[in-house]
């Protein structure tokens, strides 16, 4: 039987990835640091994936195990009969998953096995599987990294599905919406492609990467921002507020403009498909926590991430950013205590002033125009504060 181990077993995990791969056939491994949630898997076997939206369905997902990713039993399964890696972990968790990954692949060489391993990284990323893959490689020697570009294939994917958080019985089970997408690069696959259900198989990922990075990312962080700025708790209240909601779709529609300057995309097209997003950030059954959508901000402020990449390529093709420049300025009032990013962000404002976080961390200059109107809506933002 086909086999697949996903490297994280919380809600992306088990109510997409995973669930669409043993919707496909595979015995599906979920490895995780969570002792508790290992052996929920493993002491109930099955969990169900409850459909939440406009057409509300349901579907069991049984064909499951459950392992430690905290020790040698990943490094084992990897070692097996394995087919597939998956990971939903978090950028950050990566290079702590490629050491594990690196020692299956050690074990596959020195036990002479020609059978083909691909990875794929389902993060909510830019390319994150060639990030994970340059970790692995870190990790191996001249002759073990000969073995692994032999049999191993790294794929960048873009994936696109929302599961919020929510409450069952079964503590397995998890809430989706309706849409999916999973596009997978077929250049760093190895072997022959699988059917996957839900997956698609692309020449060129970069147009995927940064339609929904341009779309359901920015419009999605926009709205968090500025929901959690007038004390919404999520997104489905704060897109209803008709300010916010004017300003995401506004903005989200001058990210359009500018992919469809620079990928070609059909205009008809690509305005439907944002109003397919727009759509889906008001669907009743997502309570999707804005201030969990807003965590990490200096990540999103990054000059190749969700708020300044849209802004500075829309910008580039002389097109107008007006409602663009609302992310990154309340991207810079996001003061939440537990999080790690925000408490720097605040720190750094309270101590050097806001013109230095906005260099530091978007990586604009005060000689530039963006520079100053984020600045100028920063301020106006403060003062419809108070």
């Amino acid at each position: 039987m086909k086999q697949a181990i996903m490297i994280g077993a919380g809600n992306i995990g088990r109510g997409f990835i995973g669930a669409l791969l043993e919707k496909s056939g595979y015995h599906v491994i979920f490895a995780d640091v969570a002792e508790n949630l290992i052996s929920a898997i493993n002491e109930r076997g099955s969990y169900t994936v409850h459909v939440q939206d406009r057409e509300c369905a349901q579907f069991t997902v049984t064909n499951i195990s459950g392992i430690s990713s905290a020790n040698q039993e990943l490094v084992d399964a990897i070692a097996g009969d394995c087919d597939i890696i998956t990971t939903a972990v978090g950028l950050r968790i990566l290079p702590i998953v490629a050491k594990p990954i690196a020692a299956g692949i050690r074990a596959r060489k020195a036990a002479g096995s020609a059978r083909l391993l691909n990875v794929v990284a389902c993060e909510n990323a830019v390319r994150g599987t060639s990030q994970l893959r340059e970790a692995v490689f870190a990790c191996l020697s001249e002759d073990e990294a000969a073995y692994a570009k032999e049999y191993v294939g790294f794929a960048d994917c873009a994936v696109d599905r929302i599961v919020p958080k929510a409450s069952f019985e079964n503590p397995l089970d998890v809430a989706v919406e309706q849409y999916t997408e999973w596009d997978v690069e077929k250049g760093g696959w190895k072997g022959e492609l699988p059917d996957i259900q839900g997956c698609s198989f692309v020449d060129d990922l970069s147009a995927y990467i940064e339609r929904k990075l341009f779309t359901l990312n920015s419009g999605h962080a926009i709205c968090a921002y500025l929901g959690t700025l007038k004390g919404y708790k999520t997104i489905v209240e704060s897109i209803a507020d008709p300010a916010i909601g004017s300003v995401v779709y506004q903005a989200m529609q001058e990210s359009g403009e500018g992919l469809i300057k620079k990928f070609g995309f059909d205009p008809d097209a690509h305005h439907a498909y944002i109003d397919r997003i727009f759509a889906r950030f008001q669907n009743p059954y997502l309570e999707d926590e804005a201030q969990r959508v807003a965590r990490e901000p200096l990540r999103k402020l990054a000059p190749t991430d969700r708020l300044i990449k849209p802004l500075t390529t829309a910008y580039g093709y002389g097109l107008n950013v007006d409602h663009l420049i609302f992310g990154a300025a309340a991207a810079l009032h996001f003061n939440c205590p537990e999080d790690e990013q925000s408490v720097e962000l605040m720190n750094t404002i309270q101590t050097q002033g806001v013109e230095k976080a906005l260099e530091q961390y978007t990586g604009l200059t005060a000689g530039e125009p963006l520079f100053g109107r984020i600045l100028d809506v920063y301020r106006a933002l403060a003062v419809a504060r108070k």
